[in-house]
């Protein structure tokens, strides 16, 4: 029993080893972290956490479907090969994080707000499946710009007289 329990654990990491996952997954979790934190020192409703958890969640989306694409699926032809479409993947996390962001953004006295701190919750997710997918030095790169963006397009909107 302990024995198939052991195998069941340590099985599951046979596409993507658990030092790397982990690592991808951490990364995720301080990328967005960093994106997250310009928005709650702002004191906008989706701050630090929710960056965070958007991220872990995209990246962890990727580790499992590289995960499953490994795994064989029924008895079918030896030359059958197994189409996996990672754009199908993506298109669901973007659309689940469209729908997040969408939940910050309200209008009021005819203004719209928190358009900002949305599109930053959907980069949260682009950065976790990158981060999943083996790209973090890309998505370290995106949230430099990102966090470039939020504090110098700030100063020159101050500068010019639009905030």
């Amino acid at each position: 029993m302990v024995e198939a329990i052991w195998n069941e654990l340590s099985g599951s990491f046979s596409t993507v080893s658990w030092q790397v996952s982990g690592l991808r997954l951490v990364a995720a979790l301080l990328l967005a972290g960093a994106v997250g934190l310009e928005r709650e020192i702002r004191h906008k409703p989706a701050g630090l956490r929710t960056h965070m958890l958007v991220s872990l969640a995209a990246c962890l989306f990727i580790l499992v479907a590289q995960q499953l694409a490994s795994l064989p699926f029924g008895a079918g032809d030896a030359n059958d090969a197994l189409r996996i479409d990672p754009l199908r993947l993506i298109e669901a996390v973007t659309a689940g994080v469209a729908f997040l962001a969408a939940g910050i953004i309200f209008t009021s006295g005819g203004k719209v707000h928190h358009v900002t701190t949305g599109a930053s919750m959907w980069l949260a997710g682009a950065i976790g499946l990158a981060c999943g997918s083996g790209q973090v030095p890309l998505a370290g790169l995106a949230t430099a710009i990102t966090i470039g963006v939020l504090f110098l397009v700030r100063v020159f909107e101050k500068g010019i007289g639009t905030r």
